[in-house]
């Protein structure tokens, strides 16, 4: 499932990066956080991966 909005892709990468151990969960806050506990490696990549090209900023219900 792709990205619904560059906010949200943002938040993945950062979750990814935390789960890869290359930065410290203890940097991540909000929606990134949410994101680290709660989905796998492979959901992450596939939203961090999705391209910014057409998404919104922010989406209403995104944190």
């Amino acid at each position: 499932m792709p990205a619904k909005s560059k906010a949200q892709q943002r938040a993945a990468g950062a979750a990814l990066s935390a789960k890869r151990g290359e930065t410290p969960v203890s940097e991540l806050q909000g929606a990134s956080k949410e994101m680290y506990e709660t989905m796998s490696e492979d959901e992450l990549e596939d939203f961090a991966s999705t391209s910014h090209d057409g998404l919104p900023e922010k989406v209403e219900g995104d944190d």
